[in-house]
């Protein structure tokens, strides 16, 4: 895309509105009603934003925006026609737009689904920002962002919403809301399966709502409909509106259970080569999330916040080896690979060149190795279903870095030879939310040392058990949470129950997630309550119980 920019002095730190003031949910969507109409209706003939605005990928000195212009009734998400429209956009330092600091123009073409990015630069760090765009006469809702602390910066702390794995039919998306009503995020980070591929009906098999297109998604046009109904959601577009979203991708941005060559949810002729579905798959993620454009092809990158927490954001699907099967090898081989050997690399080069306070690693799946085999026959079936526990063999989740243990092997090792200290893995994908220690030997633990700790939020919709089950949350659930702990003793607490959100809170003391849990995923009005809080005081390796939420 060729673009124009033109750049206005920053504005002063006084100029800038309080990040801890608090926006209430009605607020945050009301200026983005109209988009709900968007899954059933088309645009107009003059051009409309359907879709919203987002941002993400926070710098000291820039921030990526991102929109979809519909520029005529029948370019449509997917229908790769329509004509080129130039889209204005400007950022400025009040909601009035009287101190415009960088303003430009792009063109949104069919070619790239009439999606568009500014990679705006020349902003001031640690300020938030209002935004907009322009198509002809029209404008579209304003959004709300923030640049990350400067890189020679101390900051106080830094806070960001955690979410993971939000299925369109299974219920709605009230975590997003909540999150958008809060006022005191640094950004959001969203940790993979921002969308679901299958059929409507396949998963969840009563739906709340239907998927868009119906059928499960396998080509460009599919998967960038997909994307389009996914962000017609109100409480979606409130939080892309409000914060920054920094996103990776796990399977359902592709397909169920995907690895380098394939997919469990795949068939190879009857849903076309998995080379082309899954370039298909990434074409539509990169036009449509706000991800910085020099990471297509892949996700993994890193982002600082000063010098209290660099952010390591992992790809563990583009590289992956195959999952271990039935005469395919054994999960600890090391021939066997979850990042791939470059990624691996600059991931432990990363680590052992921080000089930031903590180092945090987005992973979409879970590193502390967790066994099932405790768990009751009749509790391990469903969590076989859950979690795709092979159905013969060592009950471990061979999805997870359970599957790919030298690969875990290598970075502890790393860790502890590097004198690594204060790592927090944060963690989405297995629906359900853990506070683990990561330990250099989990069959000696606790007399062997930690090397790590880890933060698995649960989902804001996908099943848990207890949807599985079709039982109300606090019964069998509570039997196999006991089984897991007595038989992983690294594994502090967990919950299989809820669906919600996490909010990390990190300072140069420590690092908290506070877990919130919704009311009814099935809801739209759901509330949120505070769940459970867990720490990793610094220096510790080690979680512990807080008593309170940070906010």
């Amino acid at each position: 895309m060729t673009s124009r920019t033109e750049h206005h002095p920053n504005p002063t730190r006084g100029a800038t509105p309080s990040r801890r003031t608090v926006v209430k949910a009605a607020a945050a969507t009301g200026a983005l009603l109209p988009l709900a109409a968007a899954t059933t209706a088309s645009a107009a003939a003059t051009p409309q934003f359907l879709h919203g605005v987002a941002s993400g990928d926070p710098l000291p000195d820039g921030v990526l925006l991102w929109t979809r212009v519909t520029p005529t009734e029948e370019a449509r998400p997917g229908s790769g026609i329509g004509p080129d429209i130039e889209v204005g956009w400007e950022i400025a330092a009040d909601a009035a737009f009287s101190s415009v600091v960088a303003r430009g123009t792009v063109t949104a073409r069919a070619a790239t689904d009439h999606t568009v990015k500014a990679d705006v630069r020349g902003l001031s760090p640690a300020t938030g920002y209002w935004f907009r765009f322009t198509a002809g006469s029209t404008a579209s809702p304003t959004g709300r962002t923030r640049t990350a602390p400067a890189a020679a910066a101390s900051p106080a702390g830094l806070r960001f919403g955690v979410v993971s794995c939000a299925n369109w039919e299974a219920g709605w998306f009230s975590a997003y809301r909540h999150l958008a009503a809060r006022g005191d995020l640094d950004a959001v980070l969203h940790l993979g399966d921002y969308i679901y591929e299958y059929a409507s009906g396949a998963y969840p098999a009563k739906p709340v709502r239907p998927h868009r297109p119906a059928h499960e998604i396998t080509t460009l046009a599919d998967y960038r409909l997909r994307h389009a109904t996914y962000k017609t959601d109100p409480d979606l577009t409130a939080l892309h509106a409000r914060h920054p979203v920094i996103a990776i991708w796990d399977d359902h941005e592709f397909a169920n259970d995907a690895w380098s060559g394939g997919a469990q949810n795949h068939t190879p002729g009857a849903e076309g080569e998995w080379s082309e579905r899954s370039a298909a798959a990434r074409q539509a993620y990169f036009e449509w999330m706000p991800v910085r454009a020099s990471t297509e092809g892949t996700v993994f990158r890193r982002l600082r916040f000063g010098d209290l927490a660099d952010l390591h954001l992992l790809d563990l699907r583009s590289f992956r080896s195959e999952q271990v099967s039935i005469g395919n090898g054994e999960v600890d081989s090391p021939d066997r690979s979850i990042t791939g050997r470059a990624q691996l690399d600059w991931l432990k080069a990363g680590l052992s060149g921080s000089q930031a306070a903590w180092q945090l690693v987005g992973t979409s799946v879970m590193i502390s190795p967790v066994a099932f085999g405790s768990v009751p026959a009749h509790l391990l079936k469903p969590l076989a279903e859950l979690l795709g526990l092979p159905s013969q063999g060592l009950a471990v989740n061979v999805d997870q870095w359970d599957g790919y243990t030298a690969d875990r092997t290598e970075l502890i090792r790393h860790l502890r030879t590097a004198g690594i200290r204060d790592t927090v893995f944060l963690t989405g994908d297995i629906h359900m939310a853990w506070a683990n220690d990561v330990p250099v030997t989990a069959a000696t633990y606790p007399l062997s040392e930690s090397a790590a700790t880890e933060f698995v939020v649960t989902s804001v919709t996908s099943d848990n058990l207890d949807d599985l089950l079709h039982v109300a949350p606090g019964t069998l659930s509570t039997v196999a949470e006991g089984a897991v702990k007595a038989a992983n003793r690294h594994v502090k607490w967990l919950d299989m129950d809820g669906h919600g959100f996490g909010v990390l809170d990190v300072t140069p003391e420590r690092s908290q997630m506070d877990y919130y849990l919704l009311s009814d995923r099935a809801d739209p009005g759901a509330t949120a309550s505070w769940l459970r809080s867990y720490r990793t005081p610094r220096g510790t390796h080690r979680v512990e119980r807080a008593d309170a939420p940070v906010a």
